[in-house]
């Protein structure tokens, strides 16, 4: 069933649709699938840094930190896969909102934050038609989810919550934070995960914020790394002191509690596209 896009969308979503198109035609063998689907989709996700340009290279780094959360769970490749290609295009439903409200940042009215919380569905419809994208068009319906129940488009909780989709939230708040008065990228990692743990247990899945604070020393502290192959295995790329002998992750790691970030004060920071106070 086609998807209705807005007359005021964006104009580069048919472009997109286009190379999606291409991508999901190709005759690949199996053994080169997976890569040759990342790579073209990192393509595509830079023709979302030009129609998003303040936000450019948000889903590439959100998909290397949402791979290291993923192989610290132990996902497996194909699963994996997914997550990156759904990291990499979560943002795509923001391209189907009047472009005044795709623009917008800082505290919004009550209209426009609706509109806003449906871009997850909206681009979950967009892809759910190609067929390399069907696993990821899920994880991106539910990336705005929230451990506690409050979150949108559905309102579901916990477990309930596809895994993939916790992970994606992580990474995609991760990379979000705006913290005006730190320029150093390594201080500002540190507290932007400090930030995520204080919300551990209500907006996110307690489980993967540890695993976070396990793969802390592995996230690049330069924001143009952004490029990470997914590998055949998931004992083929391991972030430091992760994933040992092949072993799933473990919150009782050792070297998870010499990770675990103290709850010290967190400077002030900038949270975006939230509805106006009453």
């Amino acid at each position: 069933m086609p998807v209705h896009i807005p007359t005021e969308s964006h104009p580069a979503i048919l472009k997109i649709e286009g190379m999606l198109h291409k991508i999901d035609r190709l005759q690949l063998p199996t053994s080169s699938r997976r890569e040759v689907e990342s790579i073209l989709v990192r393509q595509v996700s830079k023709e979302i840094d030009r129609a998003l340009p303040w936000q450019a290279g948000h889903g590439r780094r959100s998909a290397m930190v949402a791979l290291m959360i993923g192989q610290a769970m132990a996902l497996d490749p194909g699963e994996l896969h997914a997550l990156d290609l759904a990291a990499l295009l979560h943002d795509i439903g923001l391209l189907t909102l009047p472009l005044r409200q795709a623009a917008h940042r800082g505290f919004v009215d009550s209209e426009s934050y609706l509109a806003i919380q449906n871009h997850p569905r909206d681009g979950s419809r967009l892809l759910e038609p190609f067929s390399f994208l069907r696993d990821a068009s899920t994880i991106i319906a539910h990336h705005h989810e929230r451990w506690d129940g409050s979150g949108y488009p559905y309102g579901i909780r916990g477990r309930f919550i596809p895994l993939a989709a916790r992970i994606l939230s992580i990474a995609d708040a991760f990379d979000a934070i705006h913290i005006p008065e730190v320029s150093n990228h390594a201080a500002r990692n540190l507290i932007a995960l400090k930030i995520i743990r204080l919300a551990s247990g209500t907006q996110f899945d307690p489980e993967l914020v540890d695993a976070l604070c396990l793969c802390q020393e592995s996230i690049p502290v330069a924001r143009g790394l952004f490029f990470l192959k997914v590998p055949a295995s998931p004992s083929h790329w391991l972030p430091s002191n992760l994933l040992r002998e092949g072993r799933p992750y473990n919150p009782e790691d050792e070297g998870m509690k010499k990770l675990v970030v103290k709850n010290e004060e967190v400077p002030r920071f900038e949270v975006v596209n939230r509805p106006a106070p009453a």
